[in-house]
């Protein structure tokens, strides 16, 4: 195997200033992101009104809640490994065709279950979009601006947070229909989609997939040198690498104790995230149970806007400074203290305003900590030829953690009350900033050193040569 090729667009990529390339990747990574975000958390208020409609059992409007979690679990393992067999760029404009189907499709259900089945559809398209715009976002960035650039697609997350309750209220405001308005809401997903179709398929493929995996040396100079108006350029010697197969990434202890990491962290963010924020509604009904549907509305936007927008905004702005680790581990230990006051202190769940500036404080630090780092770290400390397997695995055991948070919260709300659920959820916590100690701390490192690609490879050859003469790394 070759020595690690000193290439000079890979080393441009690393220490580039931050330049119109750079925002140009944040923008259409991030309205797809945005269209994610969108789609997951919109259904905590369109099944609110659907429930209203449809005369829905709790079961049934769990499930409706929680089935594009589900899928999108799947979509990130398939369209994950996919992108680091085909490459990133095919993927990434095909999830968000996905996701145009699938939110007109819901937007016209005639009926429950097929509703559910479009939901399902769109989750395969969300899940696949996790880890190619987190991937293909950190292959771009620069090694110091690495973790700003990648948080900045996932702040859109806050935008789809904030403009699904806007657009509710709005509706309900004009008097709209509860049947016109879940529609609505659901369908306006496929407009920004459809506009990230076009744009991906204008981008470049990742630079360092083209050299690292695929030897495309000269065209990858040239497409970064086109789509960067020529910021980025210069010789290359590199040749392409042999790849990590699927077996060797889930056999080799390095991986497993990293995925361990990257994913049972995401597992528990996500049990904790968005079991409260799909069901903040029904969080408020039981602490307030005279307010409105739109009142509902306006404190979960509230919530949002006060405590997640800067909680975003901050992250951003100091990630790569304090560590992409140390803000996980920060974050998680914050809100496992907001969870266990709400839980522990009498009085708090009944009283609106105490409970508020809790709870409101969790989503801070949500925020100002692990909901942005799971997303950034998976696609900083696995090799290109298994980046976004890596990542792809942590987002759908991630979202797996979201499918089981948002079916069981309504479940644990009536046997443990929302007391017992948000100790749980303090637990839950604590657990994250545990697992997040087996992490190294990648910030302001370049991606080839973090990765150790030739040795982890190395180390994965030997492994398999001792299973036999046909095994090979690969072995997809």
């Amino acid at each position: 195997m070759a020595d690690t090729p000193s290439n000079d667009l890979i080393t441009a990529l690393d220490e580039a200033s931050l330049s119109r390339f750079h925002l140009r990747a944040v923008v259409v990574s991030g309205m797809g992101f945005f269209t994610d975000a969108y789609d997951l958390f919109v259904i905590g208020i369109a099944s609110t009104l659907i429930s209203l409609q449809w005369q829905l059992s709790a079961d049934r409007l769990a499930l409706l809640n929680a089935t594009m979690l589900g899928a999108a679990c799947l979509g990130a393992f398939i369209f994950g490994r996919i992108a680091d067999l085909v490459g990133r760029k095919h993927v990434y404009w095909l999830v968000a065709a996905i996701m145009v189907v699938a939110a007109l499709g819901s937007a016209i259900a005639p009926s429950y279950w097929i509703l559910i089945g479009f939901r399902f559809l769109l989750g395969l398209g969300v899940g696949g979009d996790y880890p190619v715009s987190a991937v293909i976002m950190t292959e771009y960035a620069n090694r110091k601006d690495r973790g700003k650039l990648v948080g900045l697609v996932f702040s859109t997350q806050a935008l789809g947070l904030i403009i699904g309750p806007l657009i509710a209220l709005a509706l309900l405001g004009a008097g709209t229909s509860n049947d016109i308005a879940w529609r609505v809401l659901l369908g306006l997903g496929a407009v920004p989609a459809a506009a990230v179709v076009y744009l991906r398929r204008r981008m470049p493929e990742s630079p360092r997939y083209q050299l690292q995996m695929q030897g495309r040396t000269a065209q990858a100079e040239n497409e970064m040198s086109a789509f960067s108006s020529g910021a980025l350029q210069g010789g290359t010697d590199g040749a392409a690498r042999r790849r990590i197969g699927l077996r060797a990434f889930l056999t080799n202890r390095s991986f497993l104790v990293m995925l361990a990491g990257t994913a049972g962290c995401w597992f528990l963010l996500d049990y904790a995230y968005y079991g409260n924020t799909i069901s903040t509604p029904q969080i408020i009904g039981l602490i307030s149970p005279g307010s409105s549907t739109m009142t509902k509305i306006a404190i979960q936007l509230a919530i949002f806007a006060v405590a997640a927008v800067p909680g975003y905004i901050l992250a951003i702005a100091r990630m790569d400074r304090i560590g992409h680790r140390r803000l996980q581990l920060t974050g998680f230990t914050m809100m496992g203290l907001c969870f266990a006051v709400i839980a522990l202190v009498p009085g708090m769940t009944t009283a609106v305003l105490p409970f508020l500036v809790a709870y409101g404080i969790s989503y801070f630090f949500t925020e100002f900590g692990p909901n942005v780092t799971t997303f950034v770290m998976p696609g900083e400390l696995y090799p290109v030829s298994v980046r976004a397997t890596g990542h792809g695995i942590s987002a759908g055991i991630g979202k797996f953690g979201a499918f089981i948070g948002v079916f069981l919260f309504p479940v644990l709300q009536e046997d443990l009350g929302l007391r017992g659920t948000l100790l749980l959820t303090a637990g839950v916590s604590a657990a994250g900033a545990l697992l997040t100690l087996v992490l190294p701390e990648p910030a302001g490192r370049s991606l080839e050193e973090i990765s150790g690609h030739h040795d982890v490879v190395a180390a994965a050859e030997r492994m398999l040569a001792d299973t036999g003469p046909s095994a090979t790394v690969a072995e997809a």
